[in-house]
């Protein structure tokens, strides 16, 4: 990633450069033309903009808006975890963020700490749609995202839909207030095993609004978790977002 600045007018970018072998070599050049042609289109406070794109012989180049406070994630590293306001408003945020994506048909599929960034203000941006897809209309059954993010229904491999966004929001609540995302095992067969029995524990320091907002977020039946557009007038939004 390199900081760039067009000449002209003296904007600042952010210029990402990907090698043709190396996409080649992994067999992700159609998930980038995806990711290209879905954030491209996409146009909204909370998710990084994607300006354009160039290419040479071994290269392609990039042109994204510069996020000056970067991951989130090194961010939730350092803090080892967040207060409860500043949880509530990243929560609102990705909440309008996402409700945004799925009205264009676009379901994200791997939203974690590492695939959000902070811009000057503070203020956070969806980064990666690496693994987003555009689905207006069929439910997808391709198995992706990050074990500790995935919903009971991928990893019974089931259909999902949008809905699997949701789920990820609640496990990122509970990573923002916690510190570590809440099914976290010593093996990946035990974190499949607590996803599948959605087996929470929680330390005392989380409030009772506070569960109560993740537990209708983190639902087994994905028809039952909460919509996307009621999560800011929950009260533990209401209360630390006023």
């Amino acid at each position: 990633m390199y900081l760039a600045r067009e000449k002209k007018s003296h904007f600042i970018v952010a210029l990402k450069v990907l090698h043709k072998s190396q996409l080649t070599k992994a067999g992700v050049e159609h998930q980038l033309r995806r990711e290209i042609e879905i954030q491209a289109h996409l146009r909204h406070p909370n998710i990084l903009r994607l300006y354009g794109y160039f290419y040479d012989q071994n290269r392609i180049y990039l042109i994204l808006e510069f996020a000056a406070k970067g991951e989130l994630y090194k961010e939730l590293q350092k803090n080892t975890r967040f207060d409860e306001k500043r949880s509530a408003k990243y929560i609102r945020s990705l909440a309008g963020a996402l409700n945004y994506c799925h009205s264009r048909h676009v379901i994200h599929r791997d939203i974690k700490p590492e695939n959000l960034l902070l811009d000057m203000r503070g203020e956070l941006k969806i980064a990666d749609f690496g693994w987003s897809v555009h689905a207006p209309k069929d439910r997808r059954e391709t198995l992706c995202g990050t074990l500790d993010y995935l919903p009971p229904e991928m990893v019974a491999a089931k259909p999902h839909d949008n809905k699997v966004d949701v789920w990820s929001l609640g496990v990122l609540m509970y990573e923002f207030l916690v510190g570590s995302p809440p099914f976290e095992a010593a093996t990946a067969k035990e974190t499949y095993m607590r996803i599948a029995k959605v087996d929470i524990k929680w330390p005392e320091h989380v409030t009772e609004p506070a569960r109560d907002l993740i537990t209708k977020l983190l639902q087994k039946d994905s028809e039952s978790r909460m919509k996307l557009t009621d999560i800011e007038n929950h009260p533990w939004i209401r209360q630390h977002c006023a």
